[in-house]
């Protein structure tokens, strides 16, 4: 997949695309890039025009100014959608992207078809302690000034299970290496500000909810919170993975995302369980 650009809301942002039919969007998550969803391109691309973005601040995307929220990013994701001329999109989203994906619906709802949260949070005010918020926002002021070689290995026991390939952690660490020092902040700070309980049972389009069994970042109890405030909802918990689900997991999570929108919004097959 080649990387394309375009500028939206005055800020270059990257993205790969590739396939043919109805539009599915990925959203990545925290410290990562558009290369986070390989392995998701190379399949649901058979069946989709899969387009997967540098968040700004990430990738090859520009970094964003420092007045950027949740709410910043979500009217450059809606800008973005405009200007590739997607129209309303199925949205799969990632942790900081599941959360992205949320505000993205709050803020236009119009532009969602569907949504797919995969081991995210209703915000971290709206999913974590406060000790555990202040905990996480000092991390990265920490981290963000430090070399990646000092601080990116430590993450892959909370990111993925100890059954996770070292290939897979090599690729994880090689990606999370290339992070924006000002960009891994604005998301911190964006996120920690962040609280979508209010906008989940608003959510009016079928949702699906996937989670690894052993996430550490955001547990399963998190998912399951979540799940019962969507109306309709449904959740998938997969065994033998952890925060990064659908890389550890990449084929059990693609047959679970393309059986959920081969269903279709408004398809009796979307009930909650």
């Amino acid at each position: 997949m080649r990387v394309e650009r375009v500028t939206v809301n005055g800020l270059g942002t990257a993205y790969r695309r590739a396939g043919d039919g109805p539009p599915l969007v990925l959203l990545h998550g925290f410290i990562q890039d558009s290369r986070y969803w390989r392995p998701q391109v190379e399949d649901l691309s058979h069946d989709f025009t899969v387009i997967a973005w540098d968040i700004p601040g990430c990738g090859q995307s520009s970094d964003p100014p420092e007045s950027f929220g949740m709410g910043e990013y979500a009217d450059c994701l809606a800008g973005f959608l405009e200007k590739i001329d997607l129209g309303p999109a199925d949205i799969v989203g990632l942790s900081w992207g599941g959360i992205l994906a949320q505000e993205l619906y709050r803020r236009r709802p119009e532009s969602v078809r569907s949504l797919v949260l995969a081991d995210t949070y209703a915000g971290w005010k709206g999913s974590l302690s406060q000790e555990a918020l202040e905990e996480r926002i000092a991390r990265c002021e920490r981290d963000c000034v430090r070399p990646a070689a000092d601080w990116v290995p430590s993450w892959m026991p909370e990111l993925m299970t100890a059954g996770a390939t070292e290939e897979l952690r090599r690729e994880v660490i090689s990606m999370m290496s290339d992070f924006h020092p000002a960009g891994y902040l604005r998301m911190t700070l964006a996120l920690a500000d962040c609280d979508t309980r209010d906008v989940l049972p608003t959510i009016a389009v079928p949702t699906l909810l996937i989670w690894g069994e052993d996430d550490r970042r955001s547990p399963v109890n998190v998912g399951r919170a979540m799940c019962d405030r969507i109306p309709g909802a449904r959740m998938v918990v997969v065994p033998n993975a952890g925060h990064l689900s659908s890389a550890e997991q990449p084929e059990r999570f693609n047959m679970e995302v393309r059986e959920f929108l081969r269903c279709g919004p408004g398809s009796d097959d979307q009930g909650g369980t």
